[in-house]
C-alpha cells in the first residue's frame, strides 16, 4: 500500500519538475591566453542552463566579466573556474577579461 501511495504520488509531482531541470547542463569551455579568449564567439543553446568552464592559460591572475551575464569571477594562472548560466534568451552576450578589457568575446545563445 505504501508503495502504491508513494508511486501515485511520483507521478502526480513528476508534470511538476521542468526537464531543463531534470538533465545536467551542458558544459563549455573558454580558455583565455594572454591576447584572446579561445574561441572569441562560443554558440550555446538557448533557453537552457549550462555550464561555462573558464580556463586560465596565462601567467597570471585574470577576471572573467560580463555585464550582460551579470557574472566576474577571478581566475588564478593555470586554474580553471565553473560558471552556472542561464537559461538565457537567444542572443549575443560579450564578455572579457576585466584585467585587460581589450580581450573580448561573445556568447551566442541559439
Amino acid at each position: 500500500m505504501r508503495f502504491l501511495l508513494a508511486s501515485l504520488f511520483a507521478l502526480l509531482l513528476a508534470p511538476l519538475v521542468p526537464a531543463a531541470y531534470a538533465a545536467d547542463p551542458q558544459v563549455f569551455t573558454l580558455t583565455l591566453h594572454e591576447t584572446q579568449f579561445e574561441p572569441a564567439e562560443l554558440t550555446v543553446p538557448a533557453n537552457q542552463k549550462i555550464e561555462l568552464q573558464v580556463v586560465n592559460q596565462t601567467k597570471g591572475p585574470v577576471e572573467f566579466e560580463s555585464h550582460d551575464l551579470h557574472r566576474e569571477k577571478v581566475v588564478t594562472a593555470g586554474r580553471r573556474v565553473s560558471l552556472s548560466i542561464g537559461p538565457l534568451n537567444p542572443g549575443s552576450y560579450e564578455f572579457f577579461n576585466d584585467f585587460n578589457p581589450k580581450v573580448r568575446g561573445h556568447l551566442i545563445a541559439r
